[in-house]
Parts: structure tokens; C-alpha cells; sequence
């Protein structure tokens, strides 16, 4: 937590020494008066600043962190977190350390609910879309072979009965690559049915 403690001959001026400190707008701070200061009398008293307290909000990635690292921690999970990708947009935390099996669960899922969890945290203090993706020991990469795998041999068992074959909920990119892996097919084509958090792809025979 960044925090800064600045003095003026007023409060405002006071305020902006330290956002210039920080680097940081009014909004993403907040403002405490330690001290409202002293005028001097008549100019024969020597006179007091105003002294102000300034922290700086939690962002959303610190705030995500921050979760992250909460929930882990009551999972009984030691672990260490890493921010390797944030571009304002996306951000991806890698976690290593044991029980990383406990984390992901059964096909994922308890990682995906967690993942779901944070990304609501990390958009709750950003003033635009965040996707934020979690990544235990390289299991993301995994996941995408078994997605890639899982893809191809659901289409060719939908073109086989000639029936729509639905997969289990997935999160969007997840979704985004089974429609990427099938979009060339001439033999099916997919959508995403269904609502957040439980949204999932059809593979139908076109």
C-alpha cells in the first residue's frame, strides 16, 4: 500500500504535493487531514502546515492479488504468486507450490470458480474489462492441448450421429479455443449456449 504524507499552507495544496508523489488523481486516493494547521498572528507567531494523509487506492490487479492470495492461503495451499502478463487489459497470475491439484479440482473446475471469482474482484475497482487468467504450475497450457484433443474428436462423433454434441461449461477462452480448433471445419460448426457462469459450446453438424 502506497501512502504519502504531505504538509501546505492549505489542505489543496497539501493534497496535490502528494498526488504528485504518488503520481495518482484524486479518485484513486484517499485523503486524510492529520492536521489543519496554524496561521500565524499578525506574522510575530510562526505558523503550522496543514499535514494531510494520502493512500492510494488498491488497483484492480492488486486487488485481485490480494483475493488470490486470501483464498489460497484458507485453502491450506502454500503458494507462490506471480504476476507474469498484465497489459491493462489481461493479467495472468502463475501459482506454484504443493496441492496445486486441490486448487484446479476435478477438470478444472474449482480453478475456473476461482478464477471466475477473482476476475469479478479485479473488475470491481477497474473502470474497464479485466480477464484474468490463473495458471498453477503451466496447467493452462495443458488444458489447451486437452481442449485442442477434446475438440477434434467431439466433432467427428457429432458428424458420426449426426446429432449436436454439448460440452461441459466452460470459461470464455477456453470456449474461444474449441471455436477456433472447429472454425475451419467443413463438417461442423460451433456456438456458445447458455449463461455466465455456466455458458458452453455445441458442436452440430452443419
Amino acid at each position: 500500500m502506497r501512502q504519502v504524507t504531505a504538509t501546505g499552507s492549505t489542505v489543496e495544496e497539501a493534497v496535490q504535493s502528494a498526488l504528485a508523489q504518488l503520481e495518482a488523481t484524486e479518485d484513486q486516493v484517499e485523503i486524510k487531514v492529520v492536521d489543519e494547521g496554524k496561521k500565524g498572528l499578525f506574522g510575530l507567531f510562526r505558523s503550522r502546515p496543514v499535514v494531510v494523509e494520502v493512500t492510494a487506492k488498491p488497483g484492480a490487479v492488486e486487488s485481485a492479488e490480494q483475493f488470490l492470495q486470501n483464498i489460497v492461503k484458507n485453502m491450506g495451499i502454500e503458494a507462490t504468486i506471480d504476476i507474469v502478463d498484465k497489459d491493462g487489459r489481461n493479467v495472468m497470475f502463475n501459482i506454484s507450490g504443493e496441492k496445486m491439484g486441490l486448487l484446479i479440482g476435478k477438470r478444472g473446475q474449482t480453478l475456473n470458480a476461482l478464477q471466475y471469482l477473482t476476475q469479478l474482484v479485479a473488475n470491481r475497482h477497474s473502470s474497464h474489462y479485466i480477464r484474468v487468467i490463473l495458471n498453477p504450475e503451466d496447467y493452462r497450457d495443458r488444458r489447451k492441448e486437452t481442449l485442442v484433443r477434446l475438440a477434434e474428436r467431439l466433432a467427428s462423433r457429432a458428424t458420426q450421429i449426426g446429432e449436436p454434441v454439448s460440452l461441459e461449461p466452460m470459461p470464455n477462452y477456453e470456449r474461444k479455443i474449441i471455436h477456433t480448433v472447429l472454425a475451419e471445419s467443413e463438417d461442423v460448426e460451433t456456438v456458445s449456449k447458455g449463461e455466465e457462469p455456466n455458458r458452453y459450446v455445441v458442436i452440430q453438424p452443419k
